[in-house]
């Protein structure tokens, strides 16, 4: 049997296959950023092919809700909710940003920051996710206890973050280039459901912009 993992919340694709209840479990990853949502059927057709396996094998789903790209997300739910559809496999909707976290392992003080825009990034701290300005996001990092954080390669580029990851002692963890399967922690903490819902993080431009 096999779990499914698919990602559309950031740029492009990522899938990938993890063989469950194996003493020696294998997995197969595909990662295309330039791919949109009618690819998806596509790169999930190679996967199994590679794994030797049939989507009848895939008996969980688990696909990232946002924050991120409107039409990636759009596009990837209703995908993983098509495959789910006939109710052979339960389907699993986490937040990106708890997604991303689980790169740090077990650590409770992590914290996971991703750009939302110019200026304005996505915060996931002590479970609790926002939209935010720089200097709210620098504030928070040092009013909390945070050994490790989660970036996107936007966040070490930036001119202001990286110094304050440095001053609270805290390594950082890029967000790409560790396998989704670090992520199947979360099937123990999510409740499955055949319906899921995007999460955009409103109506944060509103609140900004008025």
């Amino acid at each position: 049997m096999f779990d499914l993992f698919v990602d559309t919340s950031r740029k492009g694709i990522s899938m990938a296959l993890l063989e469950s209840g194996a003493a020696a479990p294998r997995y197969f990853e595909s990662v295309d950023e330039s791919a949109r949502g009618e690819t998806a059927s596509a790169m999930l057709d190679a996967l199994l092919e590679k794994a030797g396996a049939s989507l009848d094998q895939v008996t969980r789903v688990m696909v990232t809700l946002g924050p991120g790209s409107f039409s990636g997300l759009r596009t990837g739910v209703a995908f993983c909710e098509g495959l789910s559809f006939s109710g052979k496999r339960k389907l699993y909707g986490v937040s990106t940003l708890q997604a991303l976290a689980c790169f740090a392992g077990a650590s409770a003080s992590t914290a996971v920051v991703i750009r939302a825009r110019k200026g304005y990034w996505y915060l996931r701290l002590a479970d609790k996710e926002n939209f935010i300005e720089t200097e709210q996001v620098v504030d928070a990092l040092k009013a909390n206890p945070v050994k490790t954080v989660v970036v996107d390669e936007a966040a070490l580029a930036d001119e202001t973050l990286p110094a304050v990851f440095k001053e609270i002692g805290a390594a950082t963890i890029l967000d790409k280039g560790r396998p989704l399967s670090d992520w199947a922690k979360l099937f123990d903490s999510v409740p499955p459901s055949l319906m899921q819902e995007a999460n955009y993080i409103q109506p944060s431009y509103f609140e900004k912009l008025h």
